[in-house]
Order: structure tokens, then sequence, then C-alpha cells
């Protein structure tokens, strides 16, 4: 069984994260083929909208920890890269239908999106610091952007969950509906789109997106950061700990 699914209906294209047994967890093949599902519809002069959700309980759990872990050094990189560079990058509208869990990635792929719906009970999280790493794909410059610097910090300086009200009161989301809505509210936001001209639709997302070279430039800044972290004793410390379920050792997280 995949665990990508894709379907491509009425202009709209569809990528579902279906890997249910572990949350949705992403894996390198999964961004690999999410980066190629975009790829291949962005400049196929039909499609005009993408919905991204989660199969099961949660949008995602964010990354598979052991997969991550158990890769030969920086092994991870280019699918991840290439998956969130094809949903920065894509020309056409993405919509984010978000429930559950979105933890780490999960969270941040929504700043690259341009609606994101999410369940009254869904909670995000960006745990980074607690995994002894840095902020990734640009949230540090996008999140202070639409939430202030002061909500930014504390989400990327604790670590800590939040529910979808605090995310839609600072910026992250587009609207907060029930868990029995959010496929109909998604299809009529998708549907609402697929009827604008297409020639409109992809001028106005561009001049929204203006500021892509900031965006790129504070990417590839974070991205170096990012592997320098890797490396620390902290952040060995704490996937370790992850992968042997045991307590982290604060000495190491000093």
């Amino acid at each position: 069984m995949s665990h990508i699914l894709t379907e491509l209906n009425e202009q709209c294209l569809t990528i579902v994260l279906n890997r249910v047994d572990k949350k949705n967890a992403l894996t390198r093949d999964m961004y690999q083929q999410m980066a190629d599902a975009i790829e291949h519809v962005k400049n196929d002069g039909n499609t005009k909208v993408v919905i991204i959700k989660g199969a099961g309980d949660c949008f995602t759990a964010g990354n598979d920890i052991s997969d991550f872990a158990n890769q030969q050094e920086n092994a991870h990189v280019p699918e991840t890269a290439a998956f969130m560079r094809a949903l920065m990058e894509c020309k056409i509208p993405v919509i984010a239908q978000v429930h559950g869990l979105a933890v780490g990635i999960g969270t941040t792929l929504l700043l690259h999106c341009d609606f994101v719906y999410a369940t009254t009970d869904t909670r995000f999280v960006l745990p980074f610091i607690n995994l002894g790493l840095v902020p990734e794909y640009a949230s540090s410059y996008l999140l202070p952007k639409v939430a202030g610097h002061v909500k930014a910090a504390e989400w990327l300086m604790l670590g800590e969950p939040f529910g979808a009200q605090e995310a839609y009161q600072f910026g992250l989301l587009t609207k907060v509906v029930s868990p029995q809505d959010i496929e109909q509210t998604v299809l009529s936001a998708a549907k609402k789109l697929v009827e604008k001209p297409m020639f409109s639709l992809l001028q106005t997302k561009n001049l929204l997106k203006g500021d892509q070279s900031s965006v790129t430039q504070q990417m590839n800044e974070e991205f170096d950061i990012f592997l320098e972290a890797l490396g620390t004793t902290a952040a060995q410390e704490a996937f370790d700990a992850f992968l042997k379920k045991r307590p982290i050792n604060p000495e190491k997280f000093k």
C-alpha cells in the first residue's frame, strides 16, 4: 500500500498522507512522492488547485524519527527539500486540510500553503528546539510575519503544543471548522478556485508571493544551521533518547 495517495479530479490534485498506523509520520519516500506529484501538475496548464490532507486520525506526526536517524549523514535531506521547494514554488493555489496532530514540518509546511482549514481539535507543535534543532524551511522568517515576533518566539523557543483557536487568532489558519464539516469546507473552497480564470488565479498568487527571494535566502540560512545543529551533543542526545524511549539527560542539553 502506498503511503501517499494522489487523485486528479476536476482540475484539482488531492495528495493524501496515508501512513495511518504511524500517524502519517513522513519518510524520505513520502516526501519524494509528494514532490513528484506537485511537480507533475504545476505547469500542466490545466490543474488549478492542490489539496494536502491526512488519512486516519491526524494530519501528520511530523518526520519519522527512526527513518530520519537511521540514514547515513544528511541522507534525508534531498527528498525533504525537494518536497518543500516544490510546495514553496508551486504556482497554483495549495489548500491544507488539517486535523488531529500537525507536528514539526506538519506545521511548517502550512506556512507555504495559501489556504489552511483545521478542525477544532487540531493540535500544532514546532518542537525543533526540544530536539536540539532550529526552525526549518523559512519558518523563522514567515512565522513572525504571520503571528508577530512575540508569538513566534513562544511557539519556536518553548516548543509547546497550541490549539486551533490560537493558531487562527494569530493568522496561521484560514478558518477553524468542526470535524464533520472540514471535508465539505475544503471541497467548496477548491471548487470556487477552480471556477476562477486561470491567468488571474496564477498571477494573484504570484503577486502575493512577491517576497520569495527573502524566503529562499532565509531557508538556505536555516538549512546550514540545521545541519550544524544535527551534529551537536544536544541533538544526538534527543534522537538517542527518543529511539531508546528513555528520558533525556539534561546535562547534555546545556
